[in-house]
């Protein structure tokens, strides 16, 4: 069966186009879709729980698009019955925490906010007290929404709630308690931290959180929410962004630099000496966080981690667990391991989704951001990841698929390149590989290491390649094109040196 919203499905989430004025790009995610999908989630949350009226938080991001969204959505909770509180500008992770925080105990929350996506983009995700939903959760929705009627029930109630203060003073009592300094109204009166939240939702950690407890936060740069991103695109993994945040610090000669993605799901961070910490250097910090009080504890990280963070982890006595992409997978592996006994305090992807046990397993940057606040307030950041070495050369390549069957297409390809690398006596194959085919090269053939995947929602091959030396990646990638010089259904331009 063919169902209506399917398009907007990607992955636990909902996201489409919620503007018009990129050409070729139409409006799906559209007031009516917004609201069937609220009383979808409704009358889900109302058979999760046994009750005839659940309370929901509902939240949004500074999307152009957000206020009418979320208003779409109150009709839509108004007509089923239940208790809303409307939170206004928010936070994915904020959102979550309205479930948990006493003084709202939402059933659940929904979420307007498609991340770092442009800025005629808008999405959905969806809270319970036990997470947010997983995939089929989302199918689920999206079956109900289609077969929604209208009830008899009397209207719900409607009230605004000020989450994000509630929240900020959440994060406070964390960094104080991690702080535990003399002056314990003002822990951070020390120290100067530039935030660059690029005039998405995460302003407030500035105003709200450093600035009262005594942190100097000038030079702090697109607090203000402006869905139009008029700066650059609010993204740790967007180079402009990276670079801005970097000069920021440097012009200002501050301690710390913190930079948000649009919903503050994500962070990263820069040095007192105005150089970044991202990727691997941003899981090799939280990795150190989190093992202050777990010394042997296990990180879940992604696929695409590199061999010199596998081994600053396991120097510095953790284990490090490679999984597939995708936030909530490594999520959830981390969840899986600590079911089996193995103790899993950590799980967090290159792209900045950092989700920590003691926090629910909730992906939150601002949580992240605080906790390194209060790291940095008695470690000079350059010197704690002063022992992680960097590739020499890293790239990622993306390799369209044109077969319309372009999933198996993909694998396909991946089996033939693991078939054809079985062949290559430079080559070896990584310990452990949860999705495509991780190869690594001998120090004549490229001095690194391939990972070819599945992209996780569209017809592309991600491949990722990092090398030790001068020209490595050049070498794998001629490998690569070699290797698939046969398969006229990819598009291997992007290969070429």
């Amino acid at each position: 069966m063919n169902y209506t919203y399917k398009a907007l499905q990607n992955g636990s989430d909902i996201r489409g186009v919620a503007l018009e004025g990129v050409d070729g790009e139409e409006i799906n995610l559209t007031q009516q879709a917004v609201k069937d999908l609220a009383m979808a989630f409704s009358q889900w949350l109302q058979e999760k729980t046994g009750k005839e009226q659940v309370k929901i938080a509902i939240g949004r991001d500074s999307r152009l698009s957000g206020p009418t969204l979320e208003q779409a959505v109150i009709d839509g909770l108004l007509l089923t019955g239940d208790m809303i509180l409307d939170c206004g500008l928010a936070t994915t992770p904020a959102m979550f925490m309205a479930t948990q925080f006493p003084q709202s105990n939402c059933d659940g929350a929904i979420m307007l906010t498609a991340s770092h996506l442009p800025w005629n983009r808008n999405g959905m995700k969806f809270f319970t007290k036990e997470g947010g939903l997983e995939s089929k959760d989302i199918l689920s929705l999206i079956q109900l929404a289609d077969t929604l009627e209208e009830s008899g029930k009397p209207f719900g109630s409607l009230s605004k709630f000020d989450l994000m203060d509630l929240y900020a003073n959440h994060l406070q009592n964390l960094i104080k308690e991690q702080v535990q300094a003399d002056d314990y109204e003002h822990p951070l009166k020390n120290l100067h931290i530039i935030v660059d939240a690029g005039n998405g939702a995460g302003g407030f950690f500035a105003t709200k959180v450093l600035g009262p407890l005594g942190a100097n936060i000038s030079g702090s740069q697109f607090l203000e929410p402006d869905g139009h991103f008029p700066n650059h695109i609010p993204n740790p993994e967007n180079k402009e962004a990276m670079e801005s945040i970097c000069q920021a610090v440097k012009d200002h000669q501050a301690d710390l630099g913190l930079i948000f993605d649009t919903d503050v799901d994500r962070s990263s961070a820069v040095d007192e000496n105005g150089d970044p910490i991202a990727r691997n250097s941003i899981i090799a910090l939280a990795a150190l966080i989190a093992a202050k009080k777990n010394p042997h504890t296990t990180i879940v990280t992604d696929s695409v981690t590199s061999d010199e963070l596998h081994d600053f982890l396991e120097q510095k006595g953790m284990r490090h667990h490679r999984f597939k992409r995708g936030y909530k997978n490594v999520i959830n592996e981390a969840i899986r391991l600590n079911q089996e006994g193995i103790d899993t305090q950590l799980a967090i992807e290159t792209s900045g989704h950092a989700a920590f046990k003691e926090n629910f397993f909730l992906d939150d940057g601002a949580y992240l951001a605080a906790l390194i606040v209060a790291y940095a307030l008695k470690n000079p950041l350059s010197k704690t990841l002063n022992d992680l070495k960097e590739p020499l050369e890293s790239e990622e390549v993306r390799i369209k698929i044109t077969n319309n069957d372009f999933k198996e297409y993909g694998e396909n390809v991946i089996h033939e390149i693991h078939k054809k690398a079985e062949h290559a006596p430079y080559i070896s194959f990584a310990d452990s590989t949860f999705e495509g085919v991780r190869l690594n090269f001998d120090s004549e053939h490229g001095d690194g290491w391939l990972l070819v995947r599945m992209s996780l929602h569209d017809p592309i091959l991600p491949c990722n390649l990092e090398s030790r030396k001068q020209g490595g990646v050049e070498t794998m990638k001629t490998w690569l094109k070699e290797a698939l010089y046969d398969k006229t259904d990819l598009d291997l331009s992007v290969l070429e040196a």
